[in-house]
């Protein structure tokens, strides 16, 4: 799919283009390319002309490789924007080319924007550069404000985690924590704790991106202002992150801390269990002797004698632990 974004009167405004000759119809300052077919890649050749790398949405780039600026003045960048989908959280790789200097292509000042699939930071961007006028004046100024919504949208994320772990720690602490509840709560700590550790590895990417930016001298003094801002921004995101990581290691520690009271539980049982029936074990087995003269043997009240010893010797065991609290 292909859209194009221009600018007018402050306001960003979206084309869906469907023919190389929609495409001369429009100024763009960014252009914005989700799974494009090889015809659309060709367009742009045509157009614009710039080449788009084959390896643009590589995941096996090196990050060294990842923030260049080639001869012809293009300034390249693959960072990875965060999907917070509830099932299937996961990033996905984008890559940008902004042409700055060469006068002599089209491209100049537009923004190219690359990706397999849709991304919710590049809606919340349409969104408010639509509702605000003003929002945006050039291709840096979308590249930029791409990375604040990036750093915001992590902080949104930031805080469902918060409201999920603290649904998880009342269920925790609330006590009596079945064998079957706590496995539940160790699948949403364990949810919890990807997602986390994926919005700590964007926001560091979102923070080289930013600084790659900043070194550039791409940026006009205002800019360089918000890029700052940004970087503030994560850092603080940086922090929360870390809260969470102790939380959720406090939540699984405590989760797994009664799993082991339940087993511990059981493990008494089978101890007290063992216990009681050790002296009628050791009764029968003494009576179990082949000896020639054992005096209970001969008498008619031998054996209810030996089942009623054996039979006390177990209960009087079980009513002293019950009168010791061993048995709760």
């Amino acid at each position: 799919m292909l859209n194009i974004f221009t600018l007018a009167n402050g306001r960003l405004f979206q084309e869906e283009i469907e023919s190389l000759e929609e495409l001369s119809r429009f100024q763009p300052i960014w252009v914005d390319l989700e799974s494009p077919t090889l015809e659309e890649k060709r367009w742009i050749k045509q157009y614009f002309g710039l080449s788009i790398p084959e390896d643009a949405m590589d995941e096996d780039i090196e990050e060294s490789a990842r923030f260049y600026e080639e001869d012809n003045g293009e300034l390249h960048i693959r960072s990875d924007f965060l999907i917070a989908d509830e099932d299937e959280p996961r990033t996905v790789r984008c890559a940008f080319i902004l042409n700055q200097h060469n006068a002599e292509l089209k491209s100049q000042g537009v923004l190219f924007s690359i990706h397999d699939e849709d991304v919710p930071v590049f809606r919340l961007l349409r969104m408010r550069a639509r509702r605000a006028p003003g929002l945006i004046e050039d291709a840096k100024d979308v590249l930029l404000k791409l990375f604040d919504a990036d750093a915001e949208y992590s902080a949104d994320t930031l805080e469902g985690i918060y409201d999920q772990l603290e649904k998880v720690s009342k269920q925790v602490l609330a006590g009596d924590v079945t064998d079957t509840r706590a496995g539940e709560v160790l699948g949403a700590i364990a949810r919890q704790e990807d997602l986390n550790g994926r919005i700590r590895r964007n926001v560091m990417d979102t923070r080289r991106a930013v600084s790659f930016m900043m070194r550039s001298k791409m940026l006009n003094a205002e800019q360089f202002e918000e890029a700052r801002q940004i970087l503030r921004d994560i850092d603080s995101l940086d922090s929360h992150t870390a809260f969470l990581f102790d939380k959720i290691n406090f939540l699984m520690d405590a989760t797994v801390g009664f799993i082991n009271i339940n087993q511990n539980k059981i493990i008494k049982i089978f101890s007290v269990a063992s216990v009681a029936l050790l002296p009628p074990t050791l009764i029968a087995s003494l009576y179990g002797m082949n000896f020639q003269y054992m005096p209970e043997l001969s008498q008619k009240w031998g054996y209810p004698y030996a089942l009623t010893l054996m039979v006390a010797s177990a209960v009087v065991p079980m009513w002293y632990f019950r009168r010791r609290g061993w048995l709760k």
